[in-house]
């Protein structure tokens, strides 16, 4: 029982760590992330894929409304899985970082620049008392003076770099597809492609067009772009085909 008392102190302490080395806080916003709509990012030879999974609650809710990938600046774009305002605050900061560094140098911010950036507004919220770590974690991916870039940031504050990688609901599965399908040479709509089969791959029924947002930034023009609803279908249609 007292295990279990001191259990429960170190719950509540957001900036406490447990006498095992635990920040039970930060813990907890890992599995928030779990249970986040799935998020994949995938790295190609011509620019970056971002993709994400739509959950709609209801028939009469606005599909549109739902916003899991963002864009940061015309050359980065950002995916999120976990608390939606959590991650709404943290696009937020990351557009002004990546605003002052254009105001302050004349050029765009550099991915792992701004992912550092990113990093340490999260991380400062895991050490200091009367707040909680952000419940979400995110895909950053842009492209870094001609070559695409691909970052994973944690609750924790924490970032790796990645050629493919998933996070949110069912992450392990949607992984497992990627590194079977993953080529080193992928175009961009092959990288596409591939994320969209790792989604229909987890799915308990079809998947559709309405069910994900798609985005890519292409390293020739350095331009964050949402893919339509149209194009996905069609990518959709070409997956369905191959498999039959």
């Amino acid at each position: 029982m007292q295990g279990q008392n001191q259990q429960q102190a170190y719950d509540r302490g957001t900036s406490i760590f447990s006498p095992d080395g635990r920040l039970y806080q930060v813990e907890y916003a890992r599995e928030a992330v779990k249970r986040g709509s799935a998020c994949l990012g995938i790295r190609t030879t011509d620019g970056v894929v971002l993709a994400a999974e739509i959950n709609i609650r209801s028939s009469l809710m606005e599909s549109s409304s739902v916003e899991k990938l963002h864009k940061v600046d015309t050359h980065i774009g950002v995916a999120s899985a976990g608390h939606a305002a959590d991650a709404r605050q943290l696009v937020d900061k990351a557009r002004q970082h990546a605003q002052v560094e254009q105001w302050r140098y004349d050029e765009p911010v550099g991915v792992d620049a701004l992912t550092t950036a990113v990093c340490d507004d999260i991380q400062e919220y895991t050490q200091k008392g009367g707040t909680r770590p952000f419940g979400v974690g995110l895909l950053l991916g842009g492209i870094d003076k001609g070559e695409p870039r691909l970052f994973e940031v944690t609750p924790a504050g924490t970032t790796s770099e990645w050629r493919a990688t998933a996070i949110g609901s069912k992450s392990d599965d949607l992984q497992a597809t990627l590194e079977e399908q993953y080529e080193a040479d992928l175009s961009l709509d092959g990288g596409v492609r591939v994320v969209l089969r790792a989604l229909e791959s987890v799915k308990d029924d079809e998947l559709s067009a309405n069910d994900v947002s798609v985005a890519t930034i292409d390293t020739e023009s350095e331009y964050y772009e949402m893919v339509n609803e149209e194009t996905v279908a069609e990518h959709l249609r070409d997956l369905s085909t191959s498999t039959e």
